[in-house]
Order: structure tokens, then C-alpha cells, then sequence
């Protein structure tokens, strides 16, 4: 079932019980997304000490970023003595304690004190530090891997390029939005991933975006799509790295998607605008963003129904317009095996 011809015009799509069985949903989990590098934030956005909840739903796990001079720490949000949450919100400290029995450690996650704990034997241990939790970044921005399978650096490699040409300004994280989409993760990836359906279900991009040169680039891990305007100008990038992750690099900055399932018939997606050039975030192909979030959501929401008759069971690819899409699933079928 987990297998794609790595000759598009030779291959067939996954199988539609790959969207819709709860038990590869499950195994998806671990296969996929635990090994896999997921976005964080900008490291503009980190005062002192920020919580995140990573990927709820999927991998559920509270960490914890902090700032101690000019260093940056990843680190586990839960307490090492009763396992309770140590921030549940920004702020600035130049410790950790926990609200529950008073434990400390410093900004780097290394134990410092417990009270009443007179007499216990080998205490402290390394055990009683926060875990470190692997980080690293591109372009400012902060990614971390629970359980790494491969280096960031193998990962972001062929894009880091990409970020570098984004600009030097600090973009500024301009709004945050969340959608609900009845679909499937993958369906949701699939349709960012190919620009075949832009002359069908995005009107006012169309006007802007030249169909006739769009291309599609794939890396390792990761896929580029270029839409330019008829002049030649880029209007816009699309950058994907696997299993998730959206970055759309416009004339007036970045904007982030982060797709986060929830179960195999619905997903949350998670947009950040990170802003350079305010006074462009009304042109171009990044004017009308909610718009198109809306016809993609129908589109894949629709598919989410379809694929679940009696009468589906794969497609095929176009070669010349579905070449991030054979990526994708070819990556899909490595990972779960």
C-alpha cells in the first residue's frame, strides 16, 4: 500500500484507506511526526520564557523556550519531581520555579533547588534537569525535533537559501489565525503542493499568478513552488517542509502555515503573518489570503468526502503539474514503511 513509483508518469496516488483508517491515522503519529523538525516561532518573539504546546492532538507535548543573555534554550515545560506544567504563559524571570513544591532551575534547565528534600540519597542527578529538547534555526526562525531522525540541517538544507533571500529586516508577527478544516492532513498538503488548481478554484490569484510558468522544485525533504507575474516578477514562493510546514514568502514578508491533525476526517490550520514592508500587504499575490484559504478549504473538504466512496481507491499524476504532490506521498510511503 505504502508504495509510489518514483516515476510519476508511471506511479499511482496512496490508497484512499490511507485518509480515512483510524489506524494509520495512529501510526502516523509516531512515523511521521514525532521524528519530524516542527516550527516553533520566530526567535524575535522570545522575551525571557515562552511555553509552547506542540502540536496538540498530535504529539502533545508542553516545552518550554527560553532567553538567558544571547543564548536560547529548548527545553521541557514539566516539572521533574511531581511532572507538573512550570509556565503557562510569557514572561520574564531569571529562573524557572515550580508552583507546586517550589523546585528551581536555571534558565538553561539545570537544577538548583529543592526544598525539604534533606537526606534524599543521590540526589541531584542529571535526571532531575529538564530535558533538552534538540533546536536549531534558519532565517531567525526556530524549529525542534522530539525525537530527530535526521539532522535540521539535512532537512532545510536546499531552502535555507530561500529564507536567506527573504531579507535581513526582523519581520514581525503580524496576526495569528486558526481554521478548522474537515479533511484530512495530507488531502490539506496535497492541495498547497500542486498549482494545477489554481485556474479552477482561485479566480483572483489566477489574475495575478502566470500559470503558464509556474514551477515546482523538490529537495530531499522539502518542495519549492515559484508563481511569477507576467512580467516576469516572482509574485510569490512556496516553500513546504515535510510532513507540515507552509512558508509563503511574499513581497510584504512571511506568512506560516502549520497543518495540525486532529483526527483522519479533520485538521487545524494554523496561519502566522511574520510582516517586513507593511505597506505591501495589500498587492500582489499575498493581498487575499483569507479568500483563498476559503476556496482551498472547500476544495479539500470536498475530496474528504469523495475519497471515502466505494468507487475511489487512487488516482494518478499529472507529470508536469503534480511533481510536489508524488514528492509528498513518495515521503509518506519512506516514513511509514
Amino acid at each position: 500500500m505504502f508504495e509510489i513509483d518514483p516515476d510519476i508518469r508511471k506511479a499511482k496516488t496512496l490508497a484512499s484507506d490511507f485518509y480515512t483508517d483510524p489506524g494509520f491515522f495512529e501510526i502516523s503519529k509516531e512515523k511521521i511526526f514525532a521524528p519530524s523538525w516542527q516550527f516553533l516561532c520566530h526567535e524575535s518573539e522570545i522575551e525571557s520564557l515562552k511555553p509552547i504546546h506542540l502540536l496538540p492532538g498530535v504529539l502533545d507535548e508542553p516545552i518550554l523556550l527560553s532567553r538567558s543573555g544571547g543564548t536560547l534554550s529548548c527545553l521541557s515545560n514539566v516539572c521533574t519531581h511531581r511532572g507538573k506544567i512550570l509556565v503557562d504563559e510569557p514572561c520574564t524571570a531569571n529562573l524557572i520555579r515550580c508552583g507546586y513544591h517550589g523546585r528551581r532551575f536555571s534558565l538553561y534547565g539545570k537544577f538548583l533547588s529543592m526544598p525539604e528534600f534533606e537526606g534524599v540519597e543521590d540526589f541531584p542527578t542529571e535526571g532531575d534537569d529538564l530535558r533538552r529538547i534538540p533546536m536549531a534555526s534558519t532565517g531567525g526562525f526556530l524549529f525542534c525535533s522530539l525525537d530527530p531522525q535526521m539532522p535540521f540541517d539535512e532537512i532545510i538544507r536546499d531552502a535555507a537559501q530561500i529564507f536567506a533571500e527573504a531579507g535581513a529586516k526582523t519581520p514581525e508577527l503580524h496576526e495569528r489565525k486558526e481554521y478548522e478544516v474537515d479533511a484530512h492532513w495530507a488531502l490539506y498538503c496535497e492541495n498547497y503542493l500542486e498549482g494545477f488548481h489554481i485556474p479552477y478554484v482561485h479566480k483572483s490569484l489566477n489574475a495575478i499568478v502566470d500559470y503558464g510558468t509556474y514551477t515546482t522544485e523538490t529537495f530531499r525533504y522539502s518542495s519549492v513552488q515559484t508563481g511569477f507575474e507576467e512580467d516576469g516578477k516572482i509574485a510569490a514562493r512556496y516553500l513546504f517542509v515535510f510532513p507540515n510546514l507552509m512558508f509563503n514568502f511574499y513581497p510584504w514578508g512571511i506568512s506560516v502555515n502549520i497543518v495540525r491533525p486532529l483526527s483522519p476526517s479533520k485538521s487545524v490550520v494554523e496561519f502566522l503573518s511574520y510582516v517586513r514592508d507593511e505597506s505591501k500587504l495589500n498587492e500582489g499575490a499575498g493581498a487575499d489570503l483569507p479568500n483563498v484559504e476559503m476556496e482551498d478549504e472547500a476544495v479539500v473538504e470536498s475530496v474528504q468526502k469523495g475519497i471515502r466512496s466505494r468507487f475511489y481507491s487512487h488516482g494518478r499524476y499529472s507529470p508536469s503539474r503534480e511533481q510536489g504532490t508524488h514528492h509528498f506521498h513518495r515521503l509518506i510511503a519512506e516514513f511509514m514503511g
